[in-house]
């Protein structure tokens, strides 16, 4: 699968949006994991998500090995044609990807997205060195299971876990070997969202994200870890919804 379809999966769409909001999931996630938050959006959303290659319905799909490559695809099928604002969510590992999308557009000429929320992820001024994609297949899942982003009930199958782990592997090397220049900045609103325990992401690292914008941002922290977002899916949604539409 290569066409529009394969990458953006259309969730939500009306007659008269007055935003489109793409989710960008996280390394190992998949379009499907955001679907339960279109029924937190308003209808003035239209609401779809990526779908990375290399898992579910794109299981046959050849990986993209990084971030940068992830952005390229996407920008690739946003059609220059469509005039509704964009707005880019990106968790984790999306994130990366949903701002690097952003640079690519302006980079394009073409219409800046409306806003960037970007979720539980340091700001690319903040890099460390990490080489998960390198450990064992163990050291992966207790990194997975420590994040508590997949059902228990998958990391007790050894053998989804053995289709899932090549997917997983290759995100982490993606989002670990992203070096992007420390002072790249963009000319788009931005909101940082995260869970006060996230394991990942310290509050100095958030904060930084401050530094890659000229426009607005804006700053919101909610109780929880990595994956606070599936325990306040109403409340971020109401954040986006905010910041988006100036309420």
């Amino acid at each position: 699968m290569t066409g529009k379809s394969a990458w953006i999966r259309d969730v939500r769409r009306g007659q008269r949006p007055a935003a489109h909001l793409i989710f960008f999931p996280h390394a190992g996630g998949s379009a499907s994991y955001y679907r339960p938050f279109a029924a937190h959006l308003g209808d003035r959303f239209d609401v779809s998500a990526i779908q990375y290659p290399g898992r579910q319905d794109r299981w046959n799909d050849p990986f993209v090995t990084s971030v940068e490559g992830l952005a390229d695809e996407v920008v690739a099928r946003l059609s220059p044609g469509d005039t509704t604002p964009l707005v880019l969510f990106g968790h984790s590992m999306g994130a990366c990807v949903a701002f690097e999308t952003a640079r690519r557009l302006a980079e394009l000429g073409r219409p800046a997205p409306r806003r960037l929320v970007v979720s539980g992820r340091r700001a690319p001024s903040m890099p460390r060195e990490e080489y998960l994609h390198l450990g064992t297949d163990e050291q992966l899942l207790a990194e997975v299971a420590r994040l508590a982003g997949t059902d228990d009930q998958l990391l007790g199958d050894p053998e989804v876990m053995r289709m899932i782990l090549p997917a997983v592997r290759n995100d982490y090397r993606a989002v670990e070997l992203y070096r992007p220049p420390a002072d790249c900045v963009l000319d788009i609103p931005l909101l940082c969202l995260n869970g006060d325990a996230d394991p990942r992401v310290t509050r100095e690292e958030a904060t930084a994200w401050k530094a890659h914008t000229v426009a607005d941002f804006h700053e919101e922290t909610f109780t929880g870890g990595h994956f606070y977002l599936a325990d306040h899916p109403a409340a971020v949604c109401r954040a986006v919804a905010r910041f988006t539409f100036g309420e």
